[in-house]
């Protein structure tokens, strides 16, 4: 082979690759949003939820509301020192720790030093009718924030409906 047949036979598939590489630089790098739809962090709405005092638990509905029927997705926010009266709902709920450590346990009595730190990256199952509690120890950096699927519509239903449903620890 001599060395003009090897040099167009390197070069033929970059020419060839030349239009669609020229086609490239003009298109737009962003997805087309009726298709693939991206909310940055900054725009993100997260607002005070269970009634409860300002920084205590902030949810972000991301995908539909859990007060709706059928799949939703929320981020939620734990601040430090605040956790969840023991509750359970009527659906398995599927949690993914995004950032900081979050502590949950599962029970009827509200023991705050019971609970586990689950640590961000970690899956966490609710079983339906089963009752739990959960937020973020006094003393931790940073709030939790915990991504939540599950089946709406959800109602929180508090093991002693007489004691506050979110509480300062």
């Amino acid at each position: 082979m001599t060395d003009a047949n090897r040099r167009d036979l390197l070069i033929a598939p970059l020419l060839m690759a030349l239009p669609q590489l020229l086609m490239a630089g003009s298109a737009s790098a962003a997805p087309d949003p009726s298709k693939t739809i991206i909310v940055p962090p900054k725009d993100l709405v997260f607002k005070t939820s269970l009634n409860a005092p300002p920084q205590s638990i902030e949810v972000a509905d991301i995908y539909s509301k859990q007060s709706e029927p059928g799949l939703y997705m929320n981020l939620t926010k734990w601040y430090p020192g605040w956790m969840s009266a023991p509750h359970f709902y009527e659906t398995d709920r599927v949690c993914v720790v995004v950032s900081g450590t979050w502590w949950a346990t599962s029970g009827d009595d509200f023991d705050p030093e019971s609970t586990i730190p689950v640590a961000a990256g970690s899956f966490v199952r609710r079983v339906a009718h089963t009752s739990h509690y959960d937020g973020v120890k006094a003393g931790e950096k940073e709030p939790v924030i915990i991504a939540i699927c599950g089946i709406g519509p959800i109602k929180f239903h508090a093991v002693d409906p007489s004691k506050p449903a979110v509480r300062k620890v």
